[in-house]
């Protein structure tokens, strides 16, 4: 568990701590095993758990891995509330990586949202004009 060496009166010490339970504590001192009982609980610090929220797609123009896969097809989602500006796509149509999908506007900027897969358009959720909020299906594409 945790190693320490100490020095004495001159006298060199190496100790080992191989386990706290409570009170009593299993320690090894220069390679003799003791059991030393102290007067109060030890407690062991716990190291906290850092939780994240899940991320929301990104706009990036680089392909990437599959954001949302159910049956076969693949949802894209608004990374972020906005308006759709324009809808590059149709139904039908055969999309590849990188391809433009739709325009939003948010935050008074202009952002384009790629497809990060190829396949087929089988569904447009939304259309120009649409208000939408964050993590709303905007299209799905077949593989």
């Amino acid at each position: 568990m945790k190693n320490y060496k100490f020095k004495i009166n001159g006298t060199s010490y190496t100790v080992d701590i191989n386990n706290v339970e409570g009170q009593t504590i299993e320690l090894e001192l220069n390679g003799t095993s003791y059991k030393v009982e102290v007067d109060k609980e030890i407690k062991q610090t716990k190291t906290p758990k850092l939780v994240r929220p899940v991320a929301v797609p990104s706009t990036d123009s680089t392909p990437q891995t599959a954001k949302t896969t159910s049956s076969g097809s693949q949802t894209v989602k608004s990374p972020l509330p906005g308006t759709v500006l324009d809808v590059y796509v149709n139904v039908g149509d055969v999309v590849t990586v990188g391809q433009k999908l739709i325009m939003l506007e948010a935050m008074k900027m202009e952002n384009i949202i790629d497809s990060d897969l190829a396949g087929t358009i089988t569904e447009i959720k939304a259309r120009k004009g649409d208000s939408i909020m964050e993590g709303d299906v905007l299209i799905t594409i077949g593989g």
